[in-house]
């Protein structure tokens, strides 16, 4: 059974995933509407990655035989800098959720609440995927600068994203 502590933790993280979601799918609009269809594609991917990750919270939740209790998703910014600002918030927004994810794990072992620590490893091997990524964009970005054909071809190659 979860403890009262955390099992708030883990509803306000379904907040924070379904935040992260519509964030990224405000930076795909704001991309899209700036002509930059890679990116918008990636950004919508991954606006629908983070969402999965907030289902996944909440089965989690109910398997254990819990209530989820969803809450007010604040508004995202909708406007937006240069690819590589936009791809900076990516990075730094992935950052929080890492410390997000960690103080969970700690919660979790301070309440020695063992299934949740299990179920809380796959989110601390992604986050490192996260930030793996959205760092590998940023330095791509930032050799690649701020017009011209490099970043025409940047923008293509993030479209190459699968949808997920």
């Amino acid at each position: 059974m979860l403890s009262n502590t955390l099992l708030t933790a883990l509803n306000d993280q379904i907040k924070h995933e379904l935040y992260s979601a519509y964030f990224y799918l405000s930076m795909s609009a704001y991309c899209d509407a700036h002509h930059m269809p890679g990116a918008a594609s990636w950004l919508k991917v991954q606006a629908q990655e983070e969402q999965a990750h907030a289902l996944k919270f909440f089965a989690y939740i109910q398997e254990r035989g819990a209530a989820v209790t969803l809450q007010a998703i604040d508004q995202p910014p909708t406007t937006f800098g240069s690819l590589l600002e936009i791809f900076e918030q990516v990075q730094k927004h992935e950052a929080f959720v890492t410390s997000l994810i960690n103080g969970l794990y700690e919660l979790a072992l301070k309440e020695n609440d063992y299934p949740t620590q299990i179920m809380l490893q796959w989110f601390i091997s992604e986050q490192v995927e996260e930030e793996n990524t959205s760092a590998q964009i940023v330095d791509m970005l930032r050799m690649v600068g701020p017009q011209g054909q490099a970043l025409f071809m940047a923008d293509a190659q993030l479209g190459r994203r699968a949808q997920g």
